[in-house]
């Protein structure tokens, strides 16, 4: 029987580190097997706002690090200068960290982030975990014929992050509008007012999407244990993205969960935490 969950804040598991490029702030908590939990793209988008429902369960048996990546959160953002290079900045994020091999989890963009590093530094990654991730081929990020009607939400709201527009963006990346709180959507608008440095560097990046540059036969050499989690009712990111996922990377499973949109997370935490944890024990 598991130890009973202790509580966590985001206050007194902040911490900050110094890469080559960025400085990067992170939440950590417990020992163990290192967890890198990766958060997903959008306005106000954090590893806390991302991961609060999972940091304290997953720290029962692992040290687990929620890392607010180049661009989001209270990390240093990105430029043209410094690049938009996320998997190379968790790399250099790992070094400081002085982590040799951890398991990445990624949401959305930060599942694509934990894929590219899964293939150009295998040996740094021991377990690959992904939630509702952008894989490429027919509705990459899109509907068939243009952005999905999640992706339309999250891009008005970096062009006009109003209160309602932060509303309306949780409440899409939710199939149940009982996880769509006015909390969250009030924790993801100050988090986007406090760094708008971070909400003009999105909207200048280069196109097309600068975050995910493999190519199938890349992917299919990417053999670390994989397990893709992905939301049947996910109107940001279908499921037939994992469904590529699974089917082009050798040692990989698929759990798909009805009643769930982007954030499985969230919405089926305590189911996700167990899988998480049940996985990286023994895969």
């Amino acid at each position: 029987m598991s130890s009973p969950t202790v509580a966590i804040d985001p206050q007194s598991t902040s911490r900050f580190v110094d890469t080559p490029k960025f400085r990067i702030h992170y939440y950590e908590a417990g020992q163990g097997h290192p967890l890198v939990l990766l958060h997903g793209s959008g306005p106000g988008a954090t590893g806390w706002s991302n991961f609060q429902s999972n940091i304290a369960h997953l720290a029962q048996t692992n040290r687990v690090i929620a890392v607010d990546m180049p661009g989001w959160g209270r990390s240093d953002t990105q430029t043209a200068e410094t690049g938009y290079d996320h998997p190379s900045a968790l790399i250099d994020l790992l070094d400081a960290l002085g982590l040799s091999r951890a398991a990445l989890v990624g949401n959305s963009l930060g599942g694509t982030t934990a894929v590219e590093v899964a293939h150009r530094a295998p040996e740094r990654v021991s377990h690959l975990i992904t939630m509702g991730v952008p894989f490429p081929g027919q509705n990459y990020y899109s509907a068939g014929n243009g952005p999905s009607e999640g992706q339309k939400v999250l891009e008005e709201a970096y062009r006009q992050p109003t209160a309602e527009n932060m509303k309306r963006l949780v409440s899409i990346m939710c199939f149940d509008p009982k996880w769509a709180t006015d909390e969250l959507a009030e924790l993801r608008s100050a988090a986007a007012s406090e760094h708008t440095e971070h909400l003009e560097s999105y909207l200048k990046r280069p196109l097309p999407r600068p975050y995910f540059s493999l190519q199938p036969q890349q992917l299919r050499e990417i053999n670390v244990p994989t397990l893709a989690i992905h939301g049947r009712d996910d109107r940001v990111v279908s499921y037939e993205n994992s469904l590529r996922l699974v089917s082009t990377l050798p040692d990989s499973r698929l759990l798909l969960l009805n009643r769930c949109g982007h954030w499985a997370q969230i919405e089926h935490a305590d189911e996700f935490n167990r899988v998480t944890a049940q996985f990286v024990a023994q895969a």
